[in-house]
């Protein structure tokens, strides 16, 4: 199994990149919309290879809590690799260990792409098998005051995705309203 590979990014697409790797080109789908890479750039990636019947693709992740994540998503029933991918270019893995150890499937489905019903049976079926990956649920699951998830909501209806608004928004004075908050956001964006 090929677990991680070291190289220089030669081509970026929308749900993939070529990483070449001592003259091999190893095309890996990757959350080129959660993350930006640079052509030219040196890159680690820590890789899943999914072997199927017809095809064997690779998966790779500039963190090991991001593969360990993936790798988890794709033990939902009815989740294979290009929806795990989806969800992980959609939610931060932050978000992600947030919404499962919060038992708050609600978070999640306001994610474009992702049904109502997959957000729940994913909430419902890693709550108990997040624990044994030593993710810490307290540390990551900080509750954000009202009028912040009130201006991420905000944000996400004006076209912004919700990784991208709760970093903005998160970084911001809890002591501003709704309002500025949003004002601020946007000129951050």
């Amino acid at each position: 199994m090929i677990r991680s590979l070291t190289g220089k990014v030669t081509a970026v697409m929308d749900d993939s990149l070529t990483l070449e790797v001592r003259g091999v080109g190893y095309l890996v789908g990757a959350t080129t919309k959660a993350t930006k890479y640079l052509v030219d750039e040196e890159l680690t990636l820590h890789t899943h290879l999914a072997v199927r019947e017809t095809a064997m693709n690779l998966y790779g992740f500039t963190t090991i809590t991001e593969l360990e994540l993936f790798e988890l998503l794709l033990l939902v029933p009815k989740i294979g690799p290009k929806s795990a991918l989806q969800i992980m270019n959609q939610a931060s893995p932050t978000l992600l260990i947030e919404s499962i150890g919060k038992n708050d499937p609600q978070q999640l489905h306001k994610l474009s792409g992702i049904g109502k019903k997959t957000c729940e049976n994913l909430v419902q079926y890693l709550k108990t098998k997040i624990d044994g990956f030593g993710f810490d649920l307290k540390e990551e699951s900080s509750k954000l005051p009202d009028q912040k998830t009130d201006a991420i909501d905000a944000l996400v209806s004006l076209g912004y995705d919700l990784s991208s608004a709760r970093d903005v928004i998160s970084d911001l004075d809890d002591t501003l309203s709704t309002n500025e908050l949003v004002t601020k956001a946007l000129k951050q964006m």
